[in-house]
């Protein structure tokens, strides 16, 4: 039975249900459970939080012992953006693994595998997936989140995907509306700008997200980004052009509207997130996601006084507050009543799909190691929605094959140098990750293939940059079942 405590006025209840916050641990903290009683609907998981499937499962279940019909919301991609897999690396490779192979029945496969297993932990809305077209290569944090660079691939794996997701129950969440690719700039640190004109952007940016409505998407997620083309002033979270009159009135979506994270620099360095949260609600959001980086009782209660201040002011209307608690419930009256679709588990849909996403440049000419290599990683700084928690690479999986295998991470203009005296008289495997986007990366690998031209290149970023190496793999992806895949390869198995 769902716990409303008595005393709580409406506009409150109304104002505590928009919000999705987060919060640490991995159980449930008292302030959470006593914030549900008041009328909070949502709750945002992230990987502090999990553990394991089990005592996942025994956090949600936690929550609901409080609020039966909460919103249990979650970031999980796969790929390399995991947060049930956090610790050790994805199952199913991610967005850019998918487009590579093309097959949207495939893509429809692992995303309803992925919502059968959230489901079992009673995760019911997933901000996934992202529809953003990889339209700008120096991208620092979409990359191999988009199914590609092409319009109409992107949108029929977009499709395919929340079709997938949904079909096991799992609410999805399409992101990042009205398309995050073109952007050089990671939101998480700043504003970005798009200058794309209204028909490109009609014809480019909108298309998946177009797709996922039609395919019936239940929630859709705002980017932080300035479109002045659409709006010049504020960004589309915060913009009533982008989030009603185009997504609503345009497009004619009609499901929940779901900000990205409002402690993100672009909003909280530039209009604060209590500012920013009734700029939201105003614009057409109806529920503001926090909890990333603020994830404590403070910051939900500062976000509440912030909308009940600003509807008793008369800048936020209440009507507007109402509407938007509203179709929170009604997304959590779908969650309840969904039924997933009587398939059977696929444990095995990631590696398969891993493998048929790699491309191989050599091969023909390429005979499987016997003996175990030196693994040179070349790591660059992970952006924050992937994190640097999840490990990466092929070492593990050529250690499993190759007992013995070596392996040791290098960064900065001396990587290559480094790497060749740490490899010995041992085969080197080099693994890189969007060699495009970082100088010191390429220069790290003529060096390898300079002194070293048997080198075996594992590209596990965009592969943009020119193939090169003895074999050069390119995965789309780091999830851990692309490192195997490419090990396998390697090891000749």
């Amino acid at each position: 039975m769902t716990t409303i405590a008595s005393g709580t006025d409406t506009l409150t209840r109304d104002a505590l249900t928009v919000l999705q916050p987060g919060f640490t641990g991995t159980t449930a903290p008292d302030w959470l459970l006593r914030r549900l009683g008041e009328g909070l609907a949502s709750v945002g998981l992230f990987g502090r939080n999990i553990a394991s499937p089990e005592q996942l499962a025994a956090l949600t279940a936690q929550l609901r012992a409080e609020r039966d019909d909460v919103l249990v919301a979650i970031d999980e991609e796969g790929g390399d953006v995991t947060r049930l897999e956090v610790r050790s690396g994805s199952s199913f490779p991610g967005n850019h693994a998918l487009g590579a192979v093309d097959d949207v029945e495939l893509t429809r496969q692992v995303a309803a595998e992925l919502g059968r297993r959230l489901a079992a932990c009673g995760v019911n809305l997933n901000w996934a997936p992202s529809a953003d077209i990889n339209s700008n290569p120096a991208n620092p944090v979409i990359g191999v989140r988009s199914f590609g660079a092409g319009t109409d691939l992107a949108a029929r794996h977009t499709a395919a995907y929340v079709t997938g997701l949904q079909s096991a129950g799992v609410a999805a969440c399409t992101k990042h509306f009205p398309g995050h690719g073109d952007t050089a700039v990671d939101s998480h640190h700043a504003l970005p700008r798009i200058d794309a004109g209204a028909a490109v952007l009609t014809e480019r940016e909108l298309a998946p997200f177009r797709a996922a409505i039609a395919a019936g998407t239940r929630a859709m997620m705002s980017a932080h980004i300035l479109v002045p083309a659409l709006d010049p002033d504020r960004p589309a979270t915060l913009s009533r052009a982008v989030l009603t009159d185009l997504l609503r009135g345009e497009l004619g979506y009609t499901g929940l509207i779901v900000t990205d994270g409002m402690e993100m620099q672009a909003i909280s360095a530039t209009y604060g997130i209590e500012r920013g949260s009734v700029l939201a609600i105003a614009a057409g959001a109806d529920a503001i996601c926090v909890g990333g980086g603020l994830a404590d009782d403070e910051t939900v209660r500062r976000l509440r006084d912030a909308l009940v201040t600003a509807v008793r002011s008369g800048e936020l209307p209440e009507a507007r507050l109402a509407e938007a608690a509203e179709r929170v419930r009604e997304l959590a009256r779908w969650t309840a009543t969904a039924t997933a679709d009587p398939v059977e588990a696929r444990p095995d849909i990631g590696l398969v799909a891993a493998r048929r996403a790699l491309r191989l440049t050599g091969a023909a000419s390429f005979t499987p190691l016997t003996e175990a290599p030196y693994v040179a990683a070349f790591t660059p700084v992970a952006n924050i929605a992937v994190g640097d928690e999840t490990p990466w690479g092929v070492a593990a999986d050529l250690e499993r094959l190759l007992p013995g295998t070596r392996t040791g991470s290098h960064t900065g203009e001396d990587a290559g140098r480094e790497a060749l005296a740490a490899a010995g008289g041992s085969r080197l495997v080099a693994v890189v990750r969007d060699e495009h986007r970082h100088p010191w990366m390429a220069a790290a690998l003529d060096d390898l293939l300079t002194a070293r031209p048997d080198t075996i290149v594992v590209e596990m970023g965009v592969p943009q940059a020119a193939p090169r190496g003895a074999l050069h793999i390119a995965t789309h992806g780091a999830a851990r079942v692309c490192g195997r895949a490419a090990a396998e390869v390697i090891a000749g198995v």
